[in-house]
């Protein structure tokens, strides 16, 4: 409700469970503009992920840097420590967008579509991962992933 009074446009960090869990603060943000009278501006996800060549590559270097810093985070907020099987259930049905960039392009465009998003941010540092795995992420990301995630997009389009 605040970005719509001040006419902005919108990110949500999305650091945990499903993206469309979030499809109700969508919605609300667009009835808000819908009863002032003004078209809704861009809306964006900010979520956490890593690319690497392969899916077993990609979660193999994250898991451990995410767990870690997962767990000193939710000391301080008082959350149970992570569970075995917690990291595999985010990328697989949350909010980590983790995997070979086909594997994450996939899943970033489902999330666009889902949400009706103009941007899509990635957060690409995973705790204590190594500095070389984050910039071979980040190259990955803008090389491989963001390409893949227009050309889906645009398929759609034209379907």
């Amino acid at each position: 409700m605040r970005a719509v009074r001040y006419d902005m446009p919108m990110m949500l960090a999305i650091i945990g469970g499903s993206p469309s869990r979030f499809r109700p603060f969508v919605d609300l943000y667009q009835r808000a503009y819908d009863q002032i009278g003004r078209p809704a501006r861009p809306l964006g996800v900010h979520s956490p992920g890593h690319v690497a060549p392969t899916d077993a590559e990609a979660m193999e270097e994250a898991e451990k840097g995410h767990t870690a810093l997962r767990n000193r985070i939710g000391a301080e907020r008082g959350w149970p420590p992570a569970q075995p099987g917690d990291f595999a259930r985010e990328v697989s049905h949350g909010a980590m967008f983790v995997g070979a960039p086909e594997t994450v392009a996939r899943k970033i465009a489902a999330t666009i579509r889902t949400l009706g998003l103009k941007r899509f941010d990635m957060k690409y540092s995973q705790g204590t991962m190594p500095h070389e795995a984050m910039m071979r992420s980040i190259e990955l990301y803008g090389t491989k992933v963001i390409p893949m995630v227009r050309d889906i997009l645009a398929t759609d389009k034209a379907a």
